[in-house]
């Protein structure tokens, strides 16, 4: 459970600091600075805490149930009820960002579907075929995850 200190500040310097947070977190450009960022900021524990409610709102809006979610993440119904009320009635935050996230995995389906669709093509005549087949072949075996 989070802890917070039971000394609070006053609520200007509460303001003040949230806004550098956020400012600090808008400035990382990359993926290395946010990982670095992240590394040295939050504990393991956090990490995988924040990264599991995430998963937990990305597989909540792909229908997944609470049971496959619980023993997929293996984390608690209380977790999940939670992360959903957020979803559904609070979070604009959540809904966005797990939005983009499904939008760009939509994407990402579009484009393995075109080049499975191109892979399927078979070269001109004259061409190598070794490497056609083997493409085929290693595409077909692929199994689907849930990410």
């Amino acid at each position: 459970m989070t802890q917070v200190s039971r000394y609070p500040v006053h609520k200007d310097v509460e303001k003040r600091i949230f806004a550098i947070f956020k400012e600090t977190i808008a400035d990382l450009k990359n993926s290395d600075e946010i990982e670095d960022f992240l590394e040295d900021f939050l504990s393991p524990v956090e990490k995988i805490m924040l990264a599991k409610r995430l998963s937990i709102a990305v597989l909540l809006a792909k229908g997944y149930t609470y049971p496959s979610i619980k023993s997929m993440l293996r984390v608690t119904p209380a977790t999940i009820a939670s992360v959903s009320v957020n979803l559904k009635y609070s979070g604009k935050g959540y809904k966005h960002v797990v939005e983009k996230i499904l939008r760009n995995e939509k994407l990402d389906e579009f484009w393995q579907k075109m080049e499975d669709m191109l892979a399927k093509i078979p070269p001109s005549k004259g061409s190598d075929w070794s490497y056609w087949r083997g493409k085929y072949e290693k595409e077909k075996r692929k199994k689907r995850k849930p990410f």
